[in-house]
């Protein structure tokens, strides 16, 4: 009884506890949720539409929306009624549809500017982009063919002038035939046609048509006759011109331009005076010179020059492209969830050009600014003091002359006791935590008792533009830490602006940015931690008036009576309190910007002095007794304008012949243009006569070609500028002489026929004589000089001119210097002159600076571009003077000290022609005149690496003691790596002229410089190459290298496996040593059974040794992995630490065990290569009892044996798959350390590093060398792994080496490489070891032998330890290196096999990007 009584209370208990939790979960369910944002927008928008009268026309507009939707349009701004329209309506998807459009001379109703309005009811409304809608009007001809001539090549031009928008519809016909445009046939933007490089074919009868408008129109016909050429000459004019237009981003435009001349004028655009270079695709010269560009981009906007030119005479002409970008968003309004009296902003960025006007739009309709509706940051829009009328679709349009876009935003305004979502956050005002209602986030009913109203609430301050507000806490406050929020508005709105207190307690608050005497409502609030208590009654305070200053005075005018007053007037400013006593009159030069006053005591005053044609800005501000009042608006004039007060610049003359002479010349300086240049008059006189001509040019034209001139007669003449208010002063009488005969211009002048210098102290006096050939036009001299080198300076002279002084050079210089003749076909050859400068005996300048900031910023692998500044420039680092940079560079290579150097005028250089994988030096000084700074500090570039330019080079090949199956091929580095060597191929073949990819591949790691082959087939040839790879790829192969193997083995027979026991030679030491004779057998006998003893007694103690040693080597590995920090430099002895033996075949990863040799040979590895499809037996019976070598079933492979095929052919008519061995691993991985050239000498050195290197990844297993023996069924073959001690190039190990351990041990399948002791998965693996579970991809279960090339290896790479720190040189750049390989020998040894563990593969491996690059070099 007393147990169901226990277990009836205990159920009550749960009952009762359950009713309450779900009793509070309802609870908190009940707390309102925000209403979620409505999916509403545009998915088609309105476009530009041109229709034809009397055709139907369609509007596209289409909305997403979870609501029902209505769609109305507008018209011009005004909403269209269209329930009683016939021809337009709106059609189901919003689309406006005309049925037939009505276009007539008095009568539009359809052409006009439309917008679509969409709307959800009790939500909001938002209006689409406006598209203006045109209609073609009636084909009209400005102008029409008139009947021509041209001659033949010659160009013509065939008017036909149409309405603007009727040019899409305009085709030409010839002959009543419609005419297919080309190249050479163009139709022009205007509708005229170009015909240019005119033929016979060419001839007919010409007409215009205008078609597809509703009605078509065609022109008068007109004939075109083809006239022979005469080879009469005739000066260039054009006959159609291009004019300024203006193209949107995207579009294409074409500039008309066609010249008529003969010879035929060679037409020739430049932009912004650069030769323009045509671009197949989008920039092209058609129909003998109209330039077409596509696909405009905002740079092609700029001056275009169409310049024509043949033997007569060059003309030019210039057109203006703007290029006009449609606004596009940086940055949408987002949608924005607030309470009532918040303030928000909604964001809105454009970007486009001209740059574009924003307006805003609140449910369709625009958002006039107010107190409460603001623009700020030029686009933004505030709204200040929420209400909820302000919910609804805000949109942002911009626009400008290219087009016009909207995004939209909602706005929700949430009840006080629904809590503002996290996200999206709020747009908030910047002083946003200021304006946010406390106890927004409060839940739906409190949790107990809220304050009762403020006490007390006074205003303490009161100003102009603030109140402050004090008050005493409620008398219910029903809780400690209460927050207050103060509430106010305008007197007579209800529209409430919040502020809220900064911290709790705090019982005052300042009320910033009101207007001066209003009329102000005020209330406070207080909050806990159950929500907002109740509100105070409402204070009503009025700000103070501002103190009376004066107004702005009205009436301003400002009117500019001579080129250098202005005359000013105002009136008395409206509103005063007091007497006005001064006026200041503050005016500003709009070319500088900065503003200027003068005190007045007048309503009137004319400022004199001004600048002529100058715009200015005038302003007033009155001042009485309490000081300056409000300023008027600013008024622009401009000065009248005059008569030029400078004269043009730059005046030249150039003859072109015996009769003609060119004049260029510049405009006159900007202050002294002194109003709009209109034209330029030239006056020129013959000789010393007084008579003078006259010429005028346009206001636009800065050349003027002056012909009908006497031949060798010398003509003077000067220009002077125009406005409309006369000429000004003219240039300097400038000289020239007509030839005496119309010389040769059609190649360069000769060389000039002597050149003499004669050297001062700092300058150099040069003279010469012309070419000896005087029929070649010389239009001048070029005299190039400098130190060292002739193309420092350069200096043009007039043909007329025998000599000239080089001034301004250093004392005690050698320079060199050039003299070329040149005319308009170029420059002819040079002769060379040198000459040292005079000592001076003064005391050297003051140094320069050197320059700062210098940096080598690496290109390529042999270009670092060199960047510097120059702190004796302005800042905007412009260089005006003659001072030039020397760049000095060389390399950190003891050998190679050689220092380069160049020069340059700029503040960077371009460094070529380096060495790859080298780390430079570079430094710079600056050199000005006799001043020369001290070179800067250095800065370094290491240049990229690239693949390998020479191949590995001693390559050479060597029988390998006491075995005559095993070679060992040695070699040295490539002498240009460019870069570090990651690995090494040998390929090796009986077959010298056999295919690449028939010869046998061994992959090396980088760092090994030997490699041993074994089991070669005795007395047979054998030619070995090598190829070196860097990070970048394969370098070149080396020289194929002959060996032969010896005859005979001079080894005694070992047993091994069935089928591979060695026959002795008869002249060999072991056939003579007479082991047949029976007293030699008996000792023989002996000496066995007495070495197996000794053996097995051996074995037992180092097992024994063994064991005790584990624990000493764990702490001293653990002691020497945390006195290097973590840097995995590990010591102790190279056999305690060893990686596993990896095996690779095409697709499939094999494991095999390690064995050990009792050969030390510190860098050798050996890859014996199966011979038949029988030494590799696939090993998967025994996986599926263990779980663990379950998965790797594909992946461990078992028995490999001897056999008696030792030829390669044997290796190739078997097709066996190939395996790969690889070295073990020694506890301090090998890294290559190839240095690169700035850090040690170009000879390649290999070294231990204590570098991290991906070849840590390898797992490292304590007792690694001492594995447990295990009983094994089946024997496998044996792996004859190298136990070296450090070689020369590998640092030695801090430990002493124990004895290679000699026993032989019983070889194991893989099936039992899972045994916890012996397995890496064990738990004596430290902190500084760590291990990694096997990750091997998925294989296909295919024959072992099934893809495999019988004669091609595969490298294995080395993973990188995800865990493990890298420390890297910051020249030498991280590669991955290739594993070291594992050796497979044949010498009937066994060892017990190692369990390893194969870390996750890396994402690129480098041995498989080697082995990658073979086959594809295959």
């Amino acid at each position: 009884m007393a147990e169901r009584g226990a277990l009836s209370l205990l159920s009550l208990l749960c009952l009762t506890f359950l009713y309450t939790e779900t009793t509070a979960a309802k609870h908190v369910d009940k707390a309102p949720a925000a209403q979620p944002f409505s999916p509403f927008w545009f998915t088609v928008e309105p476009q530009e539409t041109l229709a034809i009268r009397g055709n139907s026309a369609l509007l596209n507009c289409s909305t997403h929306s979870d609501a029902a939707t209505r769609v109305e349009w507008k018209k011009d701004g005004t909403f269209m009624s269209l329930v009683s329209d016939e021809r337009r309506r709106i059609l189901p998807d919003g689309s406006l549809f005309f049925t037939h459009v009505v276009h007539s001379k008095h009568n539009k109703p359809d052409e006009g500017t439309y917008q679509c309005v969409a709307t959800i009811d009790n939500l909001g409304s938002i209006s689409s982009r406006t598209a203006r809608l045109s209609v073609a009007g009636i084909p009209r001809f400005v102008s029409q063919p008139v009947p021509s001539t041209v001659r033949l090549g010659d160009n013509q031009v065939m008017a036909c002038e149409v309405n603007s928008d009727l040019v899409p519809f305009t085709r030409w016909e010839k002959d009543r035939q419609p005419l297919e445009l080309n190249s050479r046939l163009v139709l022009l933007p205007s509708g005229a046609l170009v015909v240019s490089n005119a033929t016979e074919a060419d001839a007919g009868l010409y007409r215009c048509l205008v078609e597809n408008v509703g009605s078509s129109k065609s022109s008068d016909e007109a004939q075109l006759q083809i006239l022979p050429e005469t080879g009469e000459e005739r000066k260039p004019e054009f006959l159609v011109q291009p004019v300024s237009v203006t193209k949107t981003v995207g579009a294409s435009v074409l500039l008309p331009c066609m010249a008529s001349g003969y010879p035929a004028p060679h037409v020739r655009w430049m932009f912004d005076d650069k030769l323009l270079e045509e671009s197949e695709g989008r920039v092209e010269v058609l129909g003998g010179g109209s330039l077409q560009i596509s696909n405009l981009t905002e740079g092609d906007a700029g001056v275009y020059t169409c310049m024509a030119d043949n033997s007569n005479a060059t003309i030019e002409v210039q057109a203006q492209l703007t290029i006009q970008v449609p606004p596009q968003f940086v940055k949408r309004p987002a949608n924005i969830y607030a309470h009532e009296s918040m303030d928000i902003i909604f964001e809105c960025e454009v970007s486009g050009s001209p740059a574009p006007t924003v307006k805003w739009v609140k449910n369709g309709d625009a958002v006039i600014p107010s107190d409460y509706f603001k623009i700020i940051k030029e686009h933004n829009l505030q709204v200040l003091g929420l209400v909820k009328s302000d919910e609804g679709f805000y949109q942002c349009l911009a626009e400008n002359d290219a087009g016009n876009i909207q995004s939209s935003a909602q706005l929700i305004i949430l009840d006080h006791d629904v809590a503002l979502p996290s996200f999206p956050p709020p747009s908030l005002t910047p002083n946003t935590t200021d304006h946010v209602t406390p106890g927004s986030g409060g839940v739906a009913s409190p949790a107990g008792p809220t304050p009762s109203a403020p006490r007390d609430v006074v205003a303490s301050l009161v100003s102009t533009r603030f109140i402050k507000l004090t008050w005493r806490p409620p008398a219910e406050p029903h809780g400690d830490e209460l927050t207050y929020s103060v509430f106010y508005s305008q007197d007579g709105t209800s529209r409430e602006r919040v502020v809220n207190t900064s911290r709790p307690g705090e019982m005052q608050v300042t009320i910033q940015n009101l207007m001066p005497d209003t009329k102000y409502r005020f209330r406070v609030v207080a909050h806990n931690s159950n929500g907002q208590g109740e509100s105070s009654a409402a204070l009503k305070v009025a700000t103070q008036a501002e103190v009376q200053v004066p107004g702005p005075a009205p009436n301003l005018l400002a009117v500019s009576n001579t080129p250098t007053s202005v005359s000013l007037s105002w009136d008395t400013p409206v509103t005063g309190n007091g007497e006005i006593l001064t006026y200041k009159v503050y005016y500003t030069d709009q070319s500088i910007g900065t503003e200027q006053d003068v005190d007045n005591d007048g309503l009137s005053y004319t400022m004199t002095g001004l600048k002529k044609n100058t715009e200015y800005s005038f302003r007033v501000v009155a001042n009485n007794k309490h000081g300056p009042g409000v300023s008027t608006e600013d008024i622009v004039v401009r000065t009248l304008s005059d008569v030029p007060s400078g004269p043009p610049q730059n005046f030249t003359l150039e003859v072109q012949n015996s009769k003609s002479i060119m004049l260029r010349w510049q405009p006159p300086l900007q202050n002294a243009q002194n109003g709009e240049i209109t034209g330029y008059k030239i006056r020129y006189r013959k000789g010393s006569r007084r008579s003078e001509a006259a010429e005028l040019t346009g206001g636009t034209q800065l050349y003027k070609l002056i012909d009908g001139l006497e031949r060798g007669t010398e003509y003077t003449f000067r220009v002077s500028a125009m406005t409309v208010n006369g000429t000004g002063p003219a240039t300097e009488w400038t000289t020239a002489e007509t030839f005496e005969s119309d010389l040769d211009e059609s190649r360069v002048p000769d060389q000039p026929s002597s050149l003499h210098v004669r050297p001062l102290v700092n300058s150099i006096v040069v003279s010469w004589t012309p070419p000896e050939n005087q029929d070649i036009v010389v239009r001048g001299y070029t005299i190039g000089y400098g130190i060292g080198s002739p193309h420092a300076q350069t200096i043009k002279v007039d043909y007329k001119q025998r000599y000239y002084t080089i001034e301004n050079l250093d004392p005690s210089s050698h320079y060199v210097i050039t003299l070329k003749a040149y005319n308009n076909v170029g420059e002819g050859i040079p002769v060379y002159e040198s000459a040292i400068t005079r000592p001076q005996s003064v005391p050297d300048p003051t140094p320069m600076m050197p320059p700062v900031g210098v940096q080598a910023s690496v290109l390529s692998h042999d270009t670092i571009k060199v960047t510097w500044a120059d702190n004796s420039l302005p800042k905007n680092q412009k260089i005006t003077d003659n001072r030039f940079y020397t760049v000095r560079w060389k390399t950190n290579i003891p050998a190679n000290t050689k220092v380069k150097m160049a020069n340059t005028t700029s503040l960077n250089h371009m460094v070529t022609g380096l060495k790859p994988n080298t780390l430079y030096e570079f430094s710079v000084m600056v050199t000005k005149g006799r001043r020369t700074s001290t070179w800067s500090m250095t800065a370094q570039g290491t240049t990229f690496e690239t693949i390998p330019s020479s191949s590995p080079k001693d390559v050479t090949v060597v029988s390998k003691e006491n075995k005559p199956r095993t070679i060992i091929v040695n070699w040295q580095p490539p002498s240009e790596a460019n870069g570090k060597i990651t690995g090494y191929i040998i390929y090796y073949s009986t077959d010298v002229n056999a295919e690449v990819h028939d010869w046998v591949i061994e992959p090396v790691v980088g760092n090994r410089l030997t490699h041993q082959i074994q089991e070669l087939t005795l007395d047979t040839t054998y030619y070995f190459k090598i190829q070196a790879r860097n990070s970048k790829g394969m370098g070149p192969m080396s020289e194929a290298v002959q060996f032969r193997t010896p005859k005979t083995s001079n080894l005694p027979s070992k047993p091994g496996p069935a089928g591979n026991t060695l026959t002795n030679d008869p002249g060999s030491t072991v056939g003579k040593s007479g082991v047949g004779s029976g007293e030699n057998s008996i000792l023989v006998i002996v000496i066995i059974v007495s070495v197996g003893a000794f053996t097995i007694i051996v074995v037992v103690v180092g097992a024994f040794l063994c064991t005790r040693r584990t624990t000493s080597h764990q702490k001293k590995k653990r002691a020497a992995s945390k006195s290097s920090n973590g840097s995995h430099k590990y010591k102790g002895n190279s056999k305690d630490l060893k990686p596993p033996d990896l095996w690779i075949h095409h697709e499939r990863l094999e494991l095999k065990p390690m064995d050990k040799s009792p050969e030390p040979n510190p860098v050798m590895t050996e890859t014996p290569i199966p011979r038949a499809s029988q030494d590799i037996t696939p090993a998967d019976s025994g996986l599926d009892s263990n779980p663990h070598l379950q998965q790797r079933r594909n992946s461990y492979r078992g028995h490999e044996s001897e056999d008696s095929m030792s030829t390669l052919a044997g290796r190739r008519g078997m097709r066996p798959k190939m395996m790969m061995p690889f070295d073990a691993q020694p506890p301090q991985p090998v890294i290559s350390a190839h240095p690169i050239h700035s850090l040690d000498n170009h000879h390649h050195h290999y070294h231990m590093g204590s570098l991290a290197s991906p070849t840590r990844s390898y797992l490292y297993h304590q007792g690694s060398g001492h594995l447990r023996p295990h009983a094994c069924a089946t024997p496998i073959s044996h792996l004859d792994r190298v136990d070296s001690t450090e070689s020369v190039r590998n640092t030695p190990s801090s430990e002493p080496l124990p004895p290679a351990t000699a026993s032989s041990q019983v070889s194991c399948p893989s099936e039992i490489l899972a045994d916890p002791e012996g397995s890496y998965h064990g738990s004596t693996t430290t902190e500084e070891e760590p291990s990694y579970t096997s990750n091997l991809p998925p294989h296909r279960s295919a024959h072992p032998h099934a893809h495999a090339h019988p004669l091609k290896s595969f490298a294995v790479p080395a993973i990188p330890a995800s865990s493990h720190q890298t420390y890297e040189s910051s020249a030498l750049p991280s590669t991955p290196l290739l594993a070291q390989t594992a050796s497979i020998g044949t010498l009937g040894r066994t060892r017990t096999p190692m369990a390893v563990t194969v870390p996750n593969a890396p994402d690129v491996p480098e041995t498989s990007k080697m082995l990658e690059d073979v086959d594809s070099f295959h």
